[in-house]
């Protein structure tokens, strides 16, 4: 981290002071995506074809280089946004061990706050790459020290993992006294999938198998019935509404999340501006004939959410001027002055990533 400096007081006319925002819910990995990742040929007719040609490629192409490069962008582009907090699910299938730590340091370097996890997977190779993936947030849960990280234990979606990896990952986070981060009802063939096994949905699923503690994630919803909403939050469980992706990938529309008041927002991968996400959001509630003022409500509880994680409300701060961020705050760090960040430069970060996007690429081309 460059040497932030000290400050006394900071010009704040015309602007609203307020807490920092927190995205609910992210993919730090898809950060390169908008320095042109290349189109699935052919083209994804539905939500299966898009994880299978797109993001599933793209996941499996994430190595140590390309991660770091993600995630110091989608930091100090979160940060410039007024983003003080994230919560990030991961996936990178050939490089497991250690991924955690390279987001982590990133977050350290530029100040940032974030809840990490790792989304253990059985659809690569089975099994063993379930058991890697739960152990790399234990080991990271166990061994972190950094004062502005959080680790909790993470699932894919539980139509990629056997009952067995549930119980384990339930178990983990009943060891380590945390919670669980998961995809649930994104697409309906989470709910195929969870009928085809003997449950009544996803959401039952993962509750008879003992894998939701009180403050577990749940990741769009989109497919939850209000009963089911209602027992989330009876059960105490956040659900992340991702309204941008949803969007794009042709999921739907959770229409039953007015049932439950622990509902936050999420961009999904999309880029980190909130603004953006709260404007997709009403958006959709318009169109859907939700009630925007209990959506809208959806953009401010991350607040509350984060401050589950770490056990206290964050100390964080912005300094917004209409859309513009002006001043950032993270734990009494000073991290944005005059829409100038302070512990990076924005201008290097991109270019790096712009020299580790076209070996990405590159690499998500040899899976077939």
């Amino acid at each position: 981290m460059r040497e932030v400096p000290a400050f006394e007081s900071l010009d704040c006319e015309g602007t609203v002071l307020g807490p920092g925002r927190v995205n609910a819910h992210t993919h730090v990995y898809s950060a390169l995506v908008p320095l042109g990742m290349p189109a699935p040929v052919p083209p994804a007719r539905n939500f299966a074809e898009i994880l299978e040609r797109v993001w599933w490629k793209l996941d499996r192409a994430i190595d140590a280089a390309a991660l770091r490069a993600c995630a110091r962008l989608s930091i100090a582009d979160s940060l410039l946004c007024g983003t003080t907090a994230f919560l990030d699910h991961h996936e990178s299938p050939g490089f497991i061990e250690g991924s955690l730590d390279v987001l982590a340091d990133a977050c350290e370097e530029l100040g940032i706050r974030a809840v990490l996890c790792y989304g253990a997977t059985e659809r690569n190779f089975g099994r063993e790459e379930a058991q890697r993936g739960l152990a790399e947030c234990a080991r990271f849960i166990r061994e972190n020290r950094r004062p502005l990280v959080r680790g909790v234990i993470g699932l894919h979606a539980s139509f990629t993992v056997s009952d067995e990896t549930i119980r384990e990952a339930g178990d983990l986070c009943r060891a380590l006294d945390t919670v669980l981060h998961v995809h649930v009802a994104e697409d309906e063939m989470d709910l195929w999938d969870a009928l085809r096994r003997g449950y009544e949905g996803p959401l039952e699923r993962l509750r008879r198998l003992k894998a939701l503690p009180p403050g577990s994630i749940l990741a769009h919803g989109v497919h939850l019935g209000p009963q089911e909403v209602r027992l989330a939050q009876d059960l105490g469980l956040w659900i992340v509404q991702n309204p941008r992706s949803n969007r794009g990938n042709q999921v739907g529309y959770p229409a039953a999340l007015h049932w439950s008041e622990l509902v936050s927002l999420g961009t999904d991968g999309y880029p980190p501006d909130l603004f953006a996400e709260r404007d997709a959001l009403l958006e959709e509630a318009r169109a859907h004939r939700e009630d925007v003022t209990l959506a809208a409500h959806r953009a401010e509880t991350g607040n509350r959410l984060i401050a589950e994680r770490f056990g206290m409300p964050a100390p964080d701060a912005c300094a917004f001027d209409g859309r513009r961020v002006r001043h950032v705050v993270v734990g009494g760090k000073l991290l944005v002055r005059d829409g100038e960040l302070l512990t990076g430069n924005r201008e290097e970060i991109l270019e790096d990533a712009r020299r580790q996007a076209p070996i990405l690429w590159e690499r998500m081309r040899s899976f077939a």
